[in-house]
């Protein structure tokens, strides 16, 4: 039998006494000022969510902060916020709570507000001390996404389940010629190129988001998706769940997936992850840089790669630690497959994406790091435990998506 440890940490005295609970924890480490600084933090990213929200799902959307929008469009951006918050909290507040129950020194989630995009960057807690063991670096790995995942995919079910048909278009304004189409078919148009002659703003499509979409009627196509606040907050909920879970560093999934592995496997699997996610990033970054060279552009965009490939070089080269035998194979994939599929599938270089994998990329080389650190006390996970994390491994394939946001 497995000697009880002896738990010492800054809120109790005695070696010998009963670990706290959760909840003695939590009065003995709160006081007002600290839940004060996080809830004013959460309360400001209400404001910013919801205004931003508006601009999304509003009928007469005003971008903030150049004008306010009307009262009715701020109640809509307002639900959009609670349903995106509420994923948000019930996400960190997984991880806090496993934290505290393996006595783990955390802080409350604290919400970052932005005026720009969806109106937040995410919220995150912070672990004050190193997880040397692989039970509860597991634990508090997984239950942030699998809680969160939970709410989004209540969200999104809602959502699709009161969906009304596509008269609702109706109610916005713009969108004349798709106004007009539903008008005379009582459908969507079949593609964004019938709904405007300008730029259409494209989600993603997911597998799961596919696959629930094929059980209802009246489903909104991806251009117009983002007008419907319960399936946009479900989408980014079961989206932002996939980031988490990419497998790489001391993500949630880096620590799943470290835990159910080790150290050398996971160090691998991380090296050849970060090769696609730059892939990725490719991209999206070429045909970004080729259209703002404007007319500095050379022919093929060849300015542009030779741009993209100094920037690869120098991630690959921080990320992989000046490692050449990684390094060189990666770089010389990572930009025969961008221009593959640019040349051949795409077939050109003005279709730009979000750039949110360029971004994802230079945090996780700065801020995370691609290798996972290693543990002090490696255990193997119980059965239990391994059918969640390859379980988190899944809803990771089926909620990511490789261009998440793009114009065409």
């Amino acid at each position: 039998m497995e000697n009880k440890p002896t738990y010492k940490t800054d809120v109790y005295i005695d070696d010998f006494s009963e670990p706290p609970t959760i909840w003695q924890t939590m009065r003995r480490t709160l006081d007002p000022k600290t839940v004060g600084k996080h809830l004013a933090l959460f309360i400001i990213t209400v404001f910013t969510v919801s205004f931003a929200g508006a601009a999304f799902v509003g009928f007469t959307p005003s971008y903030f902060p150049l004008g306010l929008p009307s009262l009715s469009d701020f109640y809509r951006g307002l639900l959009f916020a609670g349903l995106l918050l509420g994923f948000l909290g019930v996400h960190e507040f997984g991880h806090y709570f496993a934290a505290l129950y393996h006595q783990i020194k955390v802080t409350l989630p604290y919400f970052i507000p932005i005026p720009l995009g969806i109106g937040t960057v995410g919220a995150v807690i912070r672990i004050k001390q190193k997880i040397n063991d692989t039970y509860k670096m597991f634990d508090v790995g997984a239950a942030g996404p699998l809680a969160g995942f939970v709410v989004s995919l209540v969200v999104l079910l809602y959502g699709f389940s009161t969906l009304p048909d596509a008269s609702y278009i109706q109610n916005f304004a713009g969108h004349e010629s798709v106004k007009e189409y539903v008008a005379q078919n009582g459908i969507y148009p079949d593609s964004p190129q019938q709904e405007t002659n300008g730029n259409v703003l494209i989600v993603g499509n997911t597998l799961l988001y596919g696959f629930l979409a094929s059980f209802f009627e009246n489903v909104p196509p991806m251009w117009e998706m983002y007008h419907y606040p319960f399936l946009f907050a479900g989408w980014l909920g079961l989206f932002f769940t996939a980031l988490n879970l990419t497998p790489i560093g001391q993500l949630d999934g880096g620590h799943i997936l470290y835990s159910l592995l080790g150290f050398k496997k996971h160090q691998t699997v991380a090296r050849i992850f970060f090769g696609v996610l730059v892939t990725l990033g490719g991209i999206e970054a070429i045909p970004f840089i080729h259209l703002s060279l404007g007319e500095y552009a050379y022919s093929y965009g060849l300015l542009s790669w030779i741009i993209w490939a100094g920037v690869l070089m120098m991630l690959l080269r921080k990320g992989f630690r000046d490692d050449f035998e990684w390094i060189l194979p990666v770089f010389i994939s990572s930009l025969t497959i961008a221009a593959s599929y640019l040349f051949f599938i795409v077939g050109n270089l003005t279709t730009s994406g979000s750039l949110i994998w360029v971004f994802w990329s230079f945090f996780i080389v700065f801020f995370v790091g691609i290798e996972h650190p290693p543990a002090l006390r490696e255990r193997e996970l119980d059965p239990t435990r391994k059918t969640l994390g390859w379980l988190c491994m899944v809803i990771f394939v089926l909620c990511i998506s490789p261009n998440p946001l793009y114009l065409i």
